[in-house]
């Protein structure tokens, strides 16, 4: 294992279980999925139970694919369209930095799971064992995680997001 191996297999942890435990907190802590549920129909994006799933659902997914290194251009497709609808309906009215409540995070993980898809990830991961690291990286994990996730995360705002009007609060 070189040390580009062994740095992926950090970040891709890392960055793997950090995502998977935000949707693990909206199905198990809190107010769960029904709470989860009123905040997205708060933000607008309708119908909220099923943003709420889905959102879940698809956090602890790409987190765990992630996590694993199992299909990461898709892992990484995961993160850039969450971290996209994450950003522009929660984030962006605060500026860049992450003390604001800016959509600073939401970059870093986003390009995290776009570097990983791009590089590959690593040795010492499951596309590896199965010998899917060089089909799936460089060009090929640059255009599945980066295009095929901003493609989702767009039309998912493009199809759902319909914030209440300033005034009408």
């Amino acid at each position: 294992m070189t040390a580009l191996d062994a740095g992926a297999l950090l970040l891709r942890v890392i960055a793997g279980l950090t995502m998977a435990a935000h949707g693990y907190q909206k199905f198990y802590s809190g107010g769960r999925i029904p709470g989860t549920a009123r905040w997205f129909d708060s933000i607008g994006m309708r119908p909220g139970r099923l943003h709420a799933v889905t959102a879940a659902g698809t956090e602890m997914a790409a987190g765990i694919l992630l996590a694993l290194g199992l299909l990461t251009p898709l892992a990484g497709a995961g993160f850039v369209g969450l971290m996209l609808v994450a950003a522009w309906t929660v984030h962006r009215a605060h500026g860049f930095y992450s003390v604001n409540s800016g959509w600073e995070y939401n970059l870093v993980l986003a390009t995290i799971g776009v570097a990983l898809s791009t590089t590959g990830p690593g040795e010492w991961s499951l596309d590896g064992v199965l010998g899917l690291t060089e089909s799936l990286s460089g060009l090929t994990g640059f255009l599945i995680s980066a295009g095929g996730g901003s493609i989702a995360g767009a039309a998912l705002l493009a199809a759902c997001y319909r914030p209440v009007p300033t005034e009408a609060q």
